[in-house]
């Protein structure tokens, strides 16, 4: 029977369960690995988000289907955030969904709006569903080898130039996974015009907007005039309230594309659970400090890993918004690529990381670094990387040969 389906052919090897695999046969022989490589939130949500949770799953009559665009409460909650943190007023009926986490509201809107062949510009290295959405729909991806700044509004000037056919949509990432790079108003004005001239759309993913570690907040792109006329945002409740798993996340912006989102999501989903929806209204709408809190615990685990990794002879560069460090491989292994770099990592430090190539080939150069562990772990971490470090690197590079 027939096995080599279409859109499964178009997806290259999960790069990502090469690791994971050598991660598991680690532990299997007892080995402690510390995983600091998938960015999954180790701490629970708030108490009162729990609680609201609880409170309304006691009702019996939660468990009915609820609404694919999800409950109007949190759609106008969603909205009162954006009012408050970027003075951008949309309206909940069409400017405003929730989607099943960021992740599926990307990947269904291309479905929506992508037909075989239409050329999605993405950034490279990017985080593997802004391109791999556009393909599993059936479109092209036309990668820009850069991820922020005027080299970047260089290379869509210069795909807009050459791409045939012309673009239909660009997507953004800021602060970026797996780069950690960020951006200000004035890009974002730059490429709306840009974008606007060439009628092109933009999908925003703001993910981490609230992960920020100094005193400048991430911007939306809604806040440039007109953006809502050519661009849709996509923000998450995963790692703003870590959340990752309860899969809350929102769609909102331009009514074309969000009505487009609506009608795809109405033939594939009843929307996530009522009570789900209801705490994180509550979250939206409650006490803030544990936004806060989080914001101070991830800047604490970064100054940890990346003081200790400079004393180590690792210069990684120090981000100031996300949860990842995105780090060039040590100058002693730059030739092995991220993949084998990583699997050395996991084999002499017992850390696990994310290889850059697993984000698109401009990554291969890089590994992005997740603050998912507690600071006991992460100093544990970083003297098994010192001592690493410290071990003649020529010699293990001829293991490897050898071994090979």
């Amino acid at each position: 029977m027939k096995d080599d389906f279409y859109r499964i052919k178009r997806l290259p090897p999960y790069v990502f369960a090469e690791v994971n695999a050598v991660k598991a046969a680690h532990r299997a022989t007892g080995r402690d690995i510390i995983d600091l490589g998938m960015g999954n939130p180790d701490t629970p949500p708030a108490p009162h988000i729990i609680q609201k949770l609880k409170e309304t799953a006691a009702d019996p009559k939660a468990h009915g289907y609820s609404m694919s665009r999800g409950i109007a409460g949190l759609r106008r909650a969603q909205c009162g955030y954006y009012q408050r943190r970027f003075g951008v007023e949309l309206n909940p009926e069409t400017e405003m969904i929730v989607t099943i986490g960021s992740k599926e509201g990307l990947a269904n809107l291309a479905q929506a709006i992508t037909s075989p062949g239409d050329m999605i510009m993405v950034p490279n290295p990017s985080y593997p569903i802004h391109p791999y959405g556009a393909i599993i729909a059936g479109a092209s991806v036309w990668n820009l080898p850069k991820t922020s700044g005027a080299d970047l509004i260089e290379e869509l000037k210069t795909a807009i130039k050459h791409c045939n056919p012309k673009p239909l949509a660009l997507i953004l990432n800021y602060p970026c996974n797996p780069t950690a790079e960020v951006t200000d108003l004035a890009f974002y004005e730059e490429v709306v015009a840009i974008c606007r001239q060439h009628e092109i759309y933009i999908l925003s993913d703001l993910a981490y907007c609230e992960l920020y570690f100094d005193d400048n907040p991430p911007p939306s792109i809604l806040q440039v005039k007109g953006a809502k006329d050519l661009a849709i945002e996509f923000t998450s409740m995963s790692k703003t309230y870590s959340m990752a798993g309860w899969r809350i996340g929102f769609a909102a912006g331009c009514p074309t594309l969000v009505k487009a989102l609506t009608k795809i999501k109405s033939y594939l989903d009843y929307g996530a659970f009522t009570p789900i929806q209801v705490a994180a209204t509550a979250a939206i709408n409650g006490p803030q400090d544990c936004v806060a809190d989080l914001r101070k615990m991830y800047k604490e685990r970064r100054d940890i890993l990346v003081e200790g990794l400079h004393k180590a002879g690792w210069m990684v560069p120090v981000p100031t918004a996300s949860m990842f460090i995105w780090a060039p491989l040590p100058e002693q292994y730059k030739e092995l690529g991220s993949l084998a770099f990583s699997k050395l990592l996991l084999d002499k430090a017992e850390v696990a990381v994310a290889p850059g190539i697993g984000f698109g080939q401009y990554g291969d150069g890089h590994v992005r670094i997740a603050l998912v562990e507690n600071k006991h772990r992460l100093r544990q971490a970083v003297r098994n990387i010192k001592h690493f470090l410290s071990e003649d690197a020529e010699a293990i590079k001829a293991e490897l040969k050898k071994a090979a």
